[in-house]
Order: C-alpha cells, then sequence, then structure tokens
C-alpha cells in the first residue's frame, strides 16, 4: 500500500484536553511508520462501498467499526480481526487497524527506534509489495537486497495483496512476540529473478537526515522520513551551511512522516505564513510555519514519484509560496485524512475524514505535485544547474 497518513491521539492518554496528532504515515516494512500533526491526518481515500464520501459517511463506518469489535469481544473473539473485517467492508483504502501492541511500536518508531530488517516499501495498485528503501547497515542491507527489490513472501506466507500493517505483523515476528536475533526468511524479486533469504531482525535507529557538501556552493540536505527532530535537524544544517551555500533539499523516496516535523522543516525555509490546510469532519483547520526561517538561501527540491504525504505537504508549502524550485517527476498524491478511534481492547482503527490543500488551495489526493522543471537521469545535476542560476539571480 502506498504511503499512509495516519491521524493520531497520543497513546496510554485520555482524549480529553489532548491535541490529537496528525499523522502522515509512510509505513516502513521494518516496523516503522511515520507521519503525525496536529488535529487530522490526510490520506488518499478510495469511496466508500456506498458511494458515499465525506463525514457522514466516515461517522458511520467509525461506528460499524466500533460495534463490530464491541460485539466480538462480548462473544469472546478478536474486536482487531471483527474490526479489520468492518474496515474492509467500509470501501475506504487508506483504512487500518492496529493492535494496542502494534500501536504503541508505532508511536516508538515515531521516535526512530524499531525493531526490523531494515526495509522500507509500499503496497502497489496491484497489491504488490515494492522495497522504496534499504537502510543502510541493516541485515536487509548487508543480504544484498535493494531498492525497487518486490517482496514476495515472509516466512513462506505470500504478502501480495495482504495489508501493509499485516505485512509488518509478519515481518516484525509479532505472532511470535520475536525480538532482536530471531530469523525471517524473505523471498523476493528481482528483475524476473526469484530468490529467498534468511536474515535476523536487529533493534534499529533511523536517521532520517543526511548532509553533506557538494562542489558549487551547493549543501545536499536528504530527508528520509519525518520523524520526531527532523524539523529541527534541518533547521540546524541550514544555520550552519557555509554562507553562499545555496540548499538542495531532497525528498525522493519520502513516504511521509510526522507532519509537525514537515511543518517545522518548512519553518527553516520561511518566516512564518501558511503551510497548509486540510479539513476533518466538515472542518478547515490551518497549519503555520514559525517565523525565523532563512528565506535568503537559494532552494532547490528533488521529488519523485516516492514522495508522498507529509513530503507532499512540504513540497506543496514550499513551491506555492515561491521558495523553492521543485525539480524531479510527479509526487504520488496522498493528501487524504484519517481520524483514529480507539476500540474495545485497545485497538486503534483509522478511517478517512478529509483532505489537505497546499497553500494556492491546490488539492494534492489523487493528483500529486507536479514540479516546475520535470527532470530524468541525472536528477541531482540539473537541481545543482538550477541552484547555481539562483544564486545568479539574487
Amino acid at each position: 500500500m502506498p504511503g499512509r497518513d495516519l491521524l493520531f491521539c497520543q497513546p496510554r492518554r485520555s482524549r480529553t484536553g489532548a491535541a490529537l496528532t496528525l499523522v502522515f504515515a509512510g509505513v516502513l516494512l521494518t516496523g516503522a511508520a511515520t507521519g503525525a500533526l496536529p488535529g487530522s491526518r490526510p490520506q488518499a481515500a478510495r469511496p466508500q462501498a456506498s458511494g458515499a464520501t465525506g463525514p457522514a459517511a466516515s461517522t458511520v463506518a467509525q461506528q460499524d467499526v466500533a460495534r463490530a469489535a464491541a460485539e466480538a469481544m462480548a462473544e469472546g473473539k478478536s474486536p482487531v480481526e471483527a474490526a479489520e473485517r468492518a474496515v474492509s467492508r467500509s470501501g475506504d483504502r487508506w483504512a487500518a487497524v492496529y493492535s494496542q501492541d502494534d500501536y504503541e511500536e508505532f508511536q516508538e518508531a515515531l521516535d526512530g527506534q524499531y525493531t526490523g530488517v531494515g526495509l522500507s516499501a509500499r503496497r502497489e495498485r496491484d497489491g504488490r509489495i515494492d522495497i522504496t528503501r534499504v537502510q543502510p547497515g541493516s541485515p536487509a542491507a548487508r543480504a544484498g537486497i535493494s531498492k525497487g527489490d518486490r517482496l514476495r513472501s515472509v516466512d513462506g506466507r505470500t504478502v501480495d495483496g495482504l495489508p501493509v500493517t499485516e505485512v509488518v505483523s509478519l515481518l516484525r515476528g509479532d505472532a511470535e512476540d520475536a525480538p532482536a536475533g530471531t530469523a525471517v526468511t524473505l523471498g523476493l524479486e528481482r528483475d524476473r529473478r526469484t530468490w529467498t533469504k534468511t536474515v535476523r531482525r536487529a533493534r534499529l535507529s533511523t536517521d532520517p537526515v543526511a548532509v553533506s557538501r557538494l562542489s558549487g556552493h551547493a549543501t545536499l540536505v536528504r530527508i528520509s522520513a519525518f520523524t520526531k527532530g527532523v524539523g529541527d535537524s534541518v533547521r540546524t544544517a541550514v544555520r550552519e551551511a557555509p554562507p553562499g551555500d545555496g540548499v538542495i533539499l531532497d525528498l525522493r523516496g519520502n513516504s511521509g512522516g510526522l507532519v509537525t516535523e514537515a511543518v517545522a522543516t518548512a519553518s527553516a525555509f520561511l518566516d512564518g505564513g501558511l503551510v497548509a490546510t486540510y479539513d476533518a469532519d466538515g472542518r478547515q483547520h490551518v497549519l503555520q510555519a514559525r517565523r525565523g526561517g532563512d528565506t535568503t538561501r537559494p532552494l532547490v527540491a528533488l521529488v519523485d514519484g516516492g514522495t508522498m504525504s507529509a513530503a507532499e505537504l512540504l513540497t506543496g508549502a514550499l513551491q506555492d509560496r515561491g521558495r523553492a524550485v521543485v525539480v524531479g517527476s510527479r509526487t504520488f498524491g496522498k493528501g487524504s485524512v484519517q481520524m483514529p478511534r480507539r476500540l474495545p481492547g485497545g485497538s486503534v482503527a483509522e478511517l478517512t475524514v478529509g483532505h489537505y490543500r497546499t497553500p494556492n488551495g491546490h488539492t494534492v489526493d489523487g493528483h500529486g505535485i507536479t514540479p516546475d522543471l520535470p527532470a530524468d537521469g541525472d536528477v541531482l545535476r540539473r537541481a545543482r544547474t538550477v541552484l547555481a542560476g539562483l544564486g545568479q539571480s539574487r
């Protein structure tokens, strides 16, 4: 499944008096999912099975899911399985159900810690699971697994068509409570060649911001996901870049993350103002950048079809505000809002309730963001050329 945006309240905390967290989540098959924002969270939603959409339809679906879970519990059956069946009937493409343990691991992943093998992936529209990133130094990287490979099975079970949450559970070994060091066998495919590889799970830390200096007065800041602290890391990178350097912000393959961190990243380049708007249950909300960002350095943003969710929110803000030239290919188009709901037994269900828009009012969901300068091949070289031109035009 393509990157998911999730709206979650904080776990083990009463919702009373507490702000909800808007999560734009791309699910990392290592067990990490990223993405969060205050209020709601955008995601691409499939029409309801009945053809109805919007707040009324989502309210009915939420009631149906909660009722199914409660009835299952009363009958001594699994409330999670019952909720999953109800979600499937709702026709909501981006809906998902998390067990209490999965949800707690999700929150842990937002802190940049998880147990897994080091793969990030998404489910394509035909149901296949494609690997979008392999974490350097991870068990998957040491096993020679690469971006673009297809994940066919986990411990002999075919994963095509499975919900991403279930694939994540298989990779983590949740059913067996598998800790770091336990083995998992992956079925893989590359260029029509298939093979299996057994790797051992490990306790991994994400390092989502990588900064490097390029020739030609350019600083490259690559963001792989928006986990906690990314906004501060980007602000520091911009502040410490040599005088006269422009910035290339590489968002290619970034499937999402905490929306609060996407807004904080926008704040590193803007002096306040609108970042995005989103609707949730019929009400519009506004996301604003903090004042004091660097508005003078030339800025180029790199995007591709793997740029999703919170990464698209950031791209749209920088483009619409005239702060960055966007180079690359059209982004994925993930901009719907999910709202979480606690279910009997402690599980969490999320259902689509709305969509977000860029500062100029453009809807991202289903459309994506069109770059200012389309580029294939050596996109980084094109970005450096554009950056040099921006520096000369100042």
